[in-house]
């Protein structure tokens, strides 16, 4: 029987979740944690063979940057990073962080444990990759444009940019003035309030 290990703060989600793996005969639920911030602590005492970690938790800490730890420090342990928002970036940050597996929350129980089953038996799941709409005949923005313009959405300067991604602030104002151009705006601000109120980022996380 596999050990598995819960960090999210929906507690009605985190039941169902867990009731739901308990329900297959297959994995017996060790913990449900209600912060990110702890996933590694309690993994290190309870020694679960799955975490499945929700981006946005209790605390400061990112689910993201604790898969991420999680991996690093126990590569044996499988690792799901859930979501309630579809954010454009999630999916292919919880892959770069190691992550076995990103699920959208808005998926039924019976998918989750489909997704457990897979990863558990040596496969990955990730959702088909979304793009943004864009004026007919502009090209998608790119992985780089996305990395730029996520972090001007939590409001850093080009100069903070840059060195967040080890990129010079020319290239940071490059990036900018393509995507510009791609959407549509002519100012930065406008181009980061749109991706924000229409749910395409999450800069909080």
């Amino acid at each position: 029987m596999y050990k598995a290990l819960i960090v999210d703060d929906h507690e009605s989600l985190s039941d169902s979740l867990a009731a739901a793996l308990t329900g297959t005969g297959a994995f017996e639920v060790v913990g449900k944690v209600p912060s990110a911030a702890q996933a590694c602590a309690y993994c290190e005492r309870l020694r679960p063979d799955l975490v499945l970690i929700d981006v946005c938790t209790g605390g400061s800490v990112s689910g993201l940057d604790a898969a991420k730890a999680v991996r690093e420090k126990f590569p044996g342990t499988k690792v799901i990073v859930m979501s309630g928002f579809d954010e454009i970036t999630y999916a292919s940050r919880a892959k770069e962080a190691g992550a076995h597996a990103f699920v959208l929350k808005s998926r039924s129980l019976d998918f989750f444990i489909e997704v457990t089953r897979e990863v558990m038996a040596g496969g990955t799941y990730y959702p088909e990759a979304r793009t943004i709409p864009l004026p007919q005949g502009e090209a998608p923005l790119t992985r780089r444009e996305l990395e730029v313009l996520r972090l001007i959405c939590k409001n850093l300067t080009s100069e903070e940019v840059a060195k967040e991604l080890f990129i010079s602030v020319s290239t940071v104002k490059y990036h900018k003035a393509n995507m510009l151009a791609k959407m549509g705006f002519t100012k930065t601000i406008d181009l980061a309030f749109y991706m924000i109120s229409n749910g395409w980022i999450n800069p909080l996380y």
